[in-house]
Order: C-alpha cells, then sequence, then structure tokens
C-alpha cells in the first residue's frame, strides 16, 4: 500500500470494495451496529469450498465470520472429510473425528458445515462428479463463493478448486468467485491477491475456528504458517490482521497479458 496511514474505514470501502464484499463495507459495519448486528441489506448467501476440514478455516475464517456476524448466510462445503490426515486410523474413524472438528469450527464461524463426499487424497474430477457438485452447489444459491488458488501443490486442493469453478458456471445466477490462500510458498504458489479484508477484529474467532482441528494441531499450524500469513497480508494492507484472496472478474480491465492486446470484456 502506498499510504501505510491508511485508515481502517478508507480501507474497507477500498479493499472490500467487490460485489460480493458489499457487506463488509464501513457503511453495512455501521449499520450493522446500529442494528444490533443484522445488516442493513438484504442477507447474501456465502460458500466456502475447502479441500479438507481445517483449510477454510486456515484460509479465510475471518472473512466468513465477519459475513455471519452481519447477518448474512455462510455454508462451508468440505469437499472431504480428511479422511487421511490422521496416520495409523482407519480411515472411518478418522473421519469421524476431523467430521467433528469441522463443525465445531463451522459453530465458531458462524457457519453450517456440508460434506460432499469425496475421500481425501482420491477425490477425483470428472463430468459426473461436476454435476453432483453442482446440484450441492445449487442448493446453497451462493452470491459469493470462496475456493481454494488452483495453483496449488495439493491435487485436492486443486480439484476442490476446478469442481467450484465448473460447478458455479451452470449456476443460472453466477456467484462471484473468490480464491484462498492456504499455506502460502509451500502449497499455494504464484498467489498475488487483488482483494483485502480486515479480519483485526474476528482474529480470534479465526484462531478459534483453527484451534478446533485437535487432530492437526490447530495450535502449531496457526503459529508457524497462517499467524505469519495474516500478518504480512495486514502490513500489505495496512491493518493489523487480514485475509487476502484473488478475485475472479471477467470485468476487470487490468488483468490483459502483458504485451498481448486486451479483449474486450462482456464478449458471449
Amino acid at each position: 500500500m502506498n499510504n501505510p496511514a491508511l485508515s481502517r474505514r478508507t480501507f474497507i470501502q477500498q479493499s472490500a470494495a467487490v460485489a460480493g464484499l458489499a457487506g463488509l463495507t464501513a457503511n453495512s459495519v455501521a449499520a450493522s451496529s446500529a442494528e444490533g448486528g443484522a445488516s442493513a441489506q438484504k442477507p447474501m448467501k456465502i460458500v466456502c469450498v475447502g479441500g479438507h476440514p481445517d483449510d477454510p478455516e486456515s484460509a479465510c475464517a475471518g472473512s466468513l465470520a465477519r459475513y455471519s456476524e452481519l447477518g448474512h448466510e455462510v455454508t462451508v462445503i468440505y469437499l472431504t472429510r480428511g479422511e487421511r490426515g490422521i496416520k495409523s486410523m482407519a480411515l472411518d474413524d478418522a473421519a469421524r473425528i476431523r467430521s467433528g472438528e469441522a463443525e465445531a469450527a463451522c459453530k465458531i464461524m458462524g457457519a453450517k458445515a456440508v460434506f460432499a463426499g469425496q475421500i481425501d487424497g482420491a477425490t477425483e474430477l470428472s463430468r459426473a462428479h461436476v454435476e453432483a457438485f453442482a446440484k450441492l452447489l445449487a442448493v446453497e444459491t451462493p452470491d459469493i463463493v470462496f475456493t481454494h488458488w488452483p495453483i496449488d501443490t495439493h491435487l485436492d486442493h486443486q480439484i476442490a478448486s476446478l469442481l467450484t469453478q465448473r460447478a458455479a458456471a451452470t449456476l443460472a445466477k453466477r456467484p462471484q468467485i473468490y480464491f484462498f490462500e492456504v499455506n502460502t510458498g509451500s502449497q499455494s504458489q504464484g498467489f498475488t491477491p487483488n482483494t483485502y479484508v480486515d479480519v483485526s477484529a474476528v482474529v480470534e474467532k479465526k484462531k478459534a475456528a483453527l484451534f478446533a482441528h485437535a487432530s492437526q494441531d490447530g495450535e502449531r499450524i496457526w503459529r508457524e504458517h497462517h499467524e505469519p500469513v495474516a500478518k504480512f497480508r495486514g502490513r500489505e494492507a495496512g491493518v493489523e490482521w487480514a485475509e487476502a484472496f484473488v478475485h475472479l472478474n471477467r470485468d476487470n480491465k487490468l488483468g490483459a497479458l502483458p504485451g498481448v492486446a486486451a479483449i474486450p470484456m462482456g464478449r458471449p
């Protein structure tokens, strides 16, 4: 940011100037405070798609918690139940433990947990899976969808992202899509955000949601991985703590490749 003294109000107005993040603008926050936590705008449907339990919490628990606090409806869809996330444990037993942790985390974030039914480490991308996922997503009628950055080292993350994009494209009302980062540098690669959300007021909720994943040692992964990222994104945005996203926006005329003539947007 060019202005390190950027005020929080100005930051929210500028960096959350997304049709999808309209519920997080300063005016909406003010309206929420005046009305006891309910947003003055029509409630939106927010969906976050993660490959495994703890991915959405690591990436955007703060943003999800803010939406929930403003009266919007938040759903987290876990592509798998994290069956292979507990060593030396049967898949079904690990799935029960990790599903319970995900549900506990969602309660903290003010979200509903939904499980898509694929298996950790054996996820698939096919026409049949896209159609099944599209039906699941259509039930939620999302205005905004958060999902994995598609250039990620984990195959389950890649498939979650591609399934989400393909499924969203089939919906009658296409949602705004935002890609999140998970363990940037190690997993999410080449991630250059164009949207930030100030999560300073809800960072304790973000931590608690991650800590709910005790089987994954949530406190350690926060300390070693996600705390530094949230602090760094906050420095970029001029606030204490932030989450960062890449907005998939076909109307963004600034996104032309260097040296290639820009294609006029809005073509069928």
